[in-house]
């Protein structure tokens, strides 16, 4: 049992990869070109905004978004402590200072509640994470970031295809950022990225950035980087974009499968559903209330994978200790951090495996009670 199983998905569209891919290597066209502009088009049209940048990774278009809102030194940004590293790092490299704002403990995203003390003069963005693949409470986040006139970028790394009362993530805040590295949903045969906006000079300032600054060649207007989704990945992502929402809806089904055969185990909390919004399971992660790191080795024990995101909060990370926060600065964050466990979860998983991953978890439970 493999805790994800790209192979499987590989050879459902073997034929229309490899076709891809040679007409792409047919064509020499490797760097941006209309390959990768059809990819651009469709998913914009697929989150429903206007703009979509390619970039060459999900890290990329978060450092691009606060680039074009204009971020930098002496700025705050607030986002949430439980997330992937890059999330707070992008903060830095714009020259800016993360502010964390602890969770709320039953969807694990950022708590709208607790925002707004964490607010200064110096407060200029606020980024929301759609951790696992479930949206943020949005209504509220948008409704503090108008009263104080902040922008609101929405990490949907992990999240493309949700919906937030019937619109897609990234079409909700200022600026949507998606990762497509290979275990995302929507995954690349390697790194990439891609800023979602309805604004078009933001747009117009990352398809620069992206490119050393430059629209017009050997002329550059400001200092960019080199950060373009290449045609290659743009052929592989054109292949795999139309099987998204059917995709989605599969881990749907399989999450709904282990949350009903976990309902018996007290020890386990699985993960909670909001109306409104929907959940397309990048990750199913149970909370496990005691014994988690004996469960993970047991199951592994038995030939179930499991994965912990994440085992130290960003807040904690030594990387970021400058920044001052200690051990119980944001406890619910910490606690998740302590006991989340994630199961595999992937369209090809089959049920009997679904199963035998919960049968080996009431075991464990039933023979430490």
């Amino acid at each position: 049992m493999k805790f994800l199983d790209l192979q499987k998905q590989f050879i459902a569209l073997k034929p229309e990869m490899e076709k891809a891919i040679r007409q792409t290597l047919e064509r020499s066209e490797f760097i941006l070109g209309p390959t990768v502009e059809k990819f651009e088009v469709a998913m914009a049209q697929f989150c429903g905004v206007r703009y979509a940048i390619g970039v060459n990774s999900g890290t990329d278009a978060l450092l691009a978004s606060l680039l074009a809102l204009g971020i930098g030194k002496g700025d705050e940004v607030i986002t949430t402590p439980f997330s992937f590293f890059a999330t707070a790092e992008v903060i830095l490299l714009a020259g800016a200072k993360p502010v964390f704002v602890d969770i709320d403990p039953t969807t694990f995203n950022i708590d709208p509640g607790s925002i707004e003390q964490r607010i200064t003069k110096r407060t200029r963005v606020l980024i929301p994470v759609h951790l696992f693949g479930l949206p943020a409470q949005m209504h509220e986040i948008l409704q503090i970031a108008r009263g104080y006139r902040l922008a609101v970028i929405e990490d949907a790394a992990q999240a493309l295809g949700s919906t937030y009362q019937g619109k897609r993530v990234c079409s909700l805040g200022d600026i949507g950022c998606v990762s497509f590295f290979p275990s995302k949903n929507l995954g690349a045969y390697g790194d990439g990225g891609v800023v979602l906006t309805n604004n078009p000079k933001l747009a117009a300032f990352v398809r620069k950035w992206r490119v050393h600054g430059s629209v017009v060649k050997y002329i550059h207007d400001f200092v960019g980087v080199c950060s373009r989704l290449d045609a290659l990945q743009a052929a592989i992502l054109n292949v795999k974009l139309p099987h998204l929402t059917s995709w989605n809806a599969t881990r749907a089904k399989k999450a709904l499968l282990y949350t009903s055969l976990l309902r018996s185990c007290r020890s386990v909390v699985t993960p909670s559903s909001v109306p409104g919004l929907t959940h397309v399971y990048n990750q199913y992660t149970i909370r496990v209330k005691e014994r988690r790191d004996q469960l993970a080795n047991y199951l592994q024990r038995k030939g179930i994978p499991t994965a912990i995101y994440y085992p130290l909060p960003l807040h904690l990370q030594p990387a970021l200790r400058h920044l001052g926060y200690r051990r119980g600065s944001l406890p619910l964050a910490e606690r998740a951090a302590a006991e989340v466990l994630s199961l595999p979860i992937y369209p090809e998983l089959p049920n009997t495996e679904i199963r035998r991953s919960v049968n080996s978890i009431l075991q464990f439970f039933s023979q430490t009670s």
